[in-house]
C-alpha cells in the first residue's frame, strides 16, 4: 500500500495546480483562480476543501471528497470522474456529475442541481437534498437511490436501470423516456409523469400528475395513491394498476387492467382504441364515449 502525500492548508491558484496528482491526501485547502487545478488525479483523498474554480476534478480515478464545498463558480467540477466516492458535501455549482462511473454520493447538498448528473453510469445516492434540480439525472442508467429530496423539472429523463426508494420528487415531467424503473415508497409531484417510458413500476407511491402515465408501456402501480391527476392513462398499453384511492378521469387506455375504488370519468371517444382491451374493475360514475 503506498504512502498517501499530505497537502494540507494551502492556498493553491492558477491552472492546473495540482495536475496528474496521484496518491495524496489534499486536506484543509483552497483551490481558486485557476482551471482544472485536479485535473488527471489518481488515488486522491480531498477533504474539508474549498473549490472556487470551475473543472477542479476532471479526469479523476480512485476518488474520496469529504466535507468540502463546491462554490458557484466552480461549475462542471466533477466530469470523468471514475470510481469516486462523495460524502457530505455543499455544492453551489449547477453541472456537476457528467460521464462518471462508479459514483457513491451521499449526505450531500445541491443548491444548484441543474443539469448535473448526466451520462453516469453505476451510480449511488443516498439522503441528498436537490433544489432547482432542472434535467437532473439526464441519460444516465444503473442508479440506486434512496431519501432523496429533489425540487427540479425532467428529471432522469432518458434514464435506465433505476431504483429508488422513500423520496419525495417535486418534478414536472420526470421520467420521460426512461426504461426499467422502480420507485418504492416515494411521492411524485408534478404534470406530465412518465410520458413515452417503459417498464416502469411503482409501489405504495403516492402520486400528483395532471395528464400523467401516457404513451407508457408495461405500467405497473401497485397500492399506490393517485391524487388530483386527472386524464391519465392515455394510449398507456399494458398497464396493470391497483390504486387505493379514487381516480379523477381515465382517458382512452389501450390495454391493460385498472383497478380502483372509483373512476369519475372514464373517456373513450377515441375510435381507434378498441376499449375492450382494458379491464376496468372499478365504480365508473360517468362515461365520456
Amino acid at each position: 500500500e503506498k504512502i498517501m502525500n499530505l497537502i494540507k492548508g494551502k492556498h493553491l491558484e492558477g491552472e492546473r495546480a495540482l495536475f496528474q496528482c496521484e496518491d495524496s491526501q489534499i486536506e484543509s485547502c483552497l483551490f481558486d483562480n485557476g482551471e482544472s487545478p485536479l485535473k488527471e488525479g489518481k488515488n486522491l483523498i480531498v477533504v474539508n476543501t474549498d473549490f472556487g474554480w470551475k473543472y477542479p476534478l476532471w479526469y479523476n480515478r480512485n476518488l474520496t471528497v469529504k466535507n468540502c464545498h463546491f462554490l458557484k463558480d466552480s461549475k462542471s467540477g466533477l466530469w470523468y470522474v471514475k470510481n469516486g466516492t462523495f460524502s457530505s458535501l455543499d455544492i453551489e455549482a449547477i453541472k456537476e456529475f457528467r460521464y462518471c462511473e462508479g459514483i457513491r454520493i451521499e449526505d450531500t447538498s445541491f443548491h444548484h442541481g441543474a443539469e448535473t448528473l448526466w451520462n453516469c453510469k453505476d451510480v449511488s445516492l443516498k439522503r441528498l437534498e436537490i433544489q432547482e434540480a432542472d434535467y437532473f439525472g439526464f441519460h444516465s442508467s444503473d442508479i440506486e437511490g434512496e431519501r432523496l429530496h429533489l425540487v427540479g423539472n425532467y428529471c432522469f429523463d432518458s434514464g435506465k436501470n433505476i431504483y429508488l426508494k422513500d423520496s419525495v420528487l417535486l418534478s414536472k415531467d420526470a421520467f420521460w423516456n426512461a426504461e426499467h424503473v422502480l420507485l418504492v415508497n416515494c411521492v411524485i409531484e408534478g404534470e406530465y409523469f412518465g410520458w413515452n417510458s417503459s417498464d416502469i413500476t411503482l409501489i405504495h407511491c403516492t402520486i400528483k400528475s395532471h395528464q400523467g402515465f401516457c404513451y407508457m408501456k408495461n405500467l405497473k402501480l401497485i397500492d399506490c395513491k393517485i391524487e388530483e391527476s386527472d386524464l391519465i392513462f392515455e394510449y398507456c398499453e399494458n398497464i396493470d394498476v391497483t390504486s387505493l384511492t379514487p381516480l379523477s378521469t381515465v382517458k382512452n387506455p389501450i390495454s391493460g387492467k385498472i383497478k380502483a375504488p372509483s373512476i369519475e370519468c372514464l373517456i373513450e371517444n377515441d375510435a381507434k382504441v378498441d376499449h375492450t382491451k382494458v379491464l376496468i374493475e372499478s365504480e365508473v360514475k360517468s362515461r365520456e364515449i
